[in-house]
C-alpha cells in the first residue's frame, strides 16, 4: 500500500513528434525481436516499443510489458544504464531477456560511436 504523503514522480513528457528508429536483434537463446526507440529532444532515449517474431505468445507479452516499464522509468529520469544494470544476466553475463539485451546492444553501440569521434 502507497503512503499518502509519498511524493509525486515528475514524468518528463514526450514531443509529439519525436525522432524514432527501429532495429532488430536476437536474444542470447535465439529469439528475435524488433524494437522500436522514441528519443526526447535533446536525443536522450525515451520509449521502447518490443515485439517479438512469435505473436500472441507470452515471450512477447513479456517483453512488450517490459518495455511499457522501462519507457514509464526513461521518461522519469532513470537512465538506460541504471535499467541495463539492473536486469537479469546469464552465467556468461549476457543478458537474460530481450529488454537487457536491447540495452547491452544500445550501450556497445554509444560506446563504438564514442570510440569512433576519439572521446
Amino acid at each position: 500500500m502507497m503512503s499518502s504523503t509519498a511524493s509525486k514522480a515528475v514524468r518528463n513528457r514526450l514531443p509529439n513528434r519525436r525522432e524514432h528508429t527501429a532495429l532488430t536483434f536476437e536474444t542470447a537463446d535465439g529469439f528475435s525481436f524488433t524494437a522500436g526507440l522514441g528519443y526526447f529532444d535533446d536525443g536522450r532515449l525515451a520509449e521502447i516499443f518490443l515485439n517479438a517474431d512469435k505473436v500472441g505468445t507470452a515471450i512477447e507479452t513479456n517483453a512488450r510489458d517490459s518495455a511499457v516499464v522501462a519507457s514509464l522509468a526513461l521518461q522519469h529520469g532513470v537512465s538506460p544504464e541504471t535499467i541495463r544494470r539492473a536486469l537479469s544476466r546469464n552465467e556468461n553475463g549476457a543478458a537474460s531477456g530481450p529488454l537487457g539485451t536491447l540495452l547491452d546492444l544500445l550501450a556497445s553501440r554509444e560506446t563504438d560511436e564514442k570510440g569512433r569521434k576519439g572521446t
